[in-house]
């Protein structure tokens, strides 16, 4: 599992726990050269590789915890529907025994084993192998995590690999099984698969959710009062929602095959249910894709509100500077050290000179009150609210 969040030190948001990497979150697993295919590399804090057993058919549901590999083996070749959910990658010996009960290719263990591998699709003839990435929002509301889980899919058969086993999306299919709610008992693994991917994919809404708000947010704090952390704020909210769009963009090709699956191990009724999830898909990536434009026109509207503020504060230096040139000047004419000036030698010499002056001055505050001047310095709420960019 890797966290995202922006960082209030860097234009970038990172996994926390490689705050020293700054792209570590663009990279996905790779093997290292000389790796044998289907190597397992178990992170040193992987969790410890739980199983439960979900084994239920029209009349019946049963539920077991703490399942060894051997255990699940008289589940197999049976008419009723087995989910296996593996929760925790950190014990190879359990997943090893896994992947000779059930005959998985190495190459598929690899890849839902060695984490973060791409969202994708591949066939094994009998098994089907697709990963996806559950994402959730950070306890403290910034940023977001994200979590692969791998679906291995078989004739009343389905394996999940998750990371951990807190904090999936899947109690929503569990109360289901459990209740008998809908027509999931009636149905197979394929439905099942349905299910849970759905339950994976409408968690991106409220993560999205969350970055509607943030916008909204930066958007009347920009229009009142610009910040040079705003500017910050919003490059993270657009490479966040990058990253999203990242997890969430390959998505689009799993389900079409899916749609268009021909091995069998999905049926053809089935298959429609898939295509709700790729509508899904599509509204998500549309509202990402929105958001991040959004966030490139605030940038914009920071840039201007800026500028507008420093030509604002220039207008007002400008507007002193030109108050006081004339009485610079009467100051300096005055201020001459000549003989022959007859306003020296007058009593009332000083304060006609400074009666002068006073004039001046409102005589030009008046101009440029009378040209608007002084009320374009500042902007009402009302006026504000009107330029809000919407």
């Amino acid at each position: 599992m890797v966290q995202f969040r922006a960082e209030d030190e860097f234009l970038s948001f990172r996994p926390k726990q490689e705050e020293d990497d700054e792209e570590d979150y663009f990279d996905y697993f790779y093997d290292k050269p000389g790796n044998e295919p289907g190597t397992l590399v178990i992170e040193p804090d992987a969790n410890p590789s739980k199983i439960i057993l979900i084994d239920y058919n029209v009349e019946q549901a049963i539920r077991k915890v703490d399942m060894t590999p051997n255990a699940c083996t008289p589940y197999l070749g049976t008419n009723t529907v087995s989910w296996m959910d593996i929760q925790g990658l950190g014990s190879e010996t359990v997943l090893k025994q896994v992947g000779e009960i059930f005959h998985l290719h190495p190459l598929l263990l690899e890849d839902v084993v060695n984490v973060p591998q791409r969202t994708k699709l591949e066939d094994y003839n009998d098994k089907m192998l697709i990963i996806a990435h559950m994402v959730r929002l950070n306890d403290d509301g910034e940023g977001f995590e994200t979590e692969q889980v791998g679906f291995i899919l078989g004739k009343n058969l389905l394996l999940t690999f998750q990371e951990e086993e807190l904090h999936d999306c899947f109690d929503t299919v569990r109360d289901k099984i459990r209740s008998a709610q809908g027509k999931i008992r009636e149905l197979g693994s394929d439905y099942l698969t349905y299910l849970l991917l759905d339950s994976v994919i409408d968690n991106y809404f409220p993560v999205i959710e969350h970055y509607e708000e943030r916008i909204e947010a930066l958007e009347d704090n920009i229009i009142h009062q610009p910040t040079r952390h705003m500017m910050q704020e919003l490059y993270n909210v657009r490479r966040e929602l990058l990253s999203l769009r990242r997890l969430i963009w390959p998505m689009r090709n799993v389900l079409n095959l899916l749609m268009r699956d021909n091995n069998g191990l999905i049926a053809h009724d089935i298959q429609i249910y898939y295509r709700d999830c790729y509508d899904h898909v599509i509204q998500i990536l549309e509202i990402i894709e929105a958001y991040r434009e959004l966030a490139a026109s605030l940038m914009d509207v920071y840039i201007s509100s800026m500028g507008n503020k420093l030509n604002e504060i220039m207008k007002f230096l400008t507007v002193i500077a030109t108050i006081f040139n004339p009485l610079t000047f009467i100051a300096g004419v005055y201020g001459m050290n000549f003989e022959n000036m007859p306003e020296l030698k007058w009593p009332l010499g000083y304060f006609a000179c400074l009666g002068a002056m006073l004039l001046v001055a409102l005589g030009l505050v008046y101009y440029f009150w009378r040209k608007g001047w002084f009320k374009s310095m500042y902007v009402d709420d009302d006026d504000k609210s009107a330029v809000k960019l919407r």
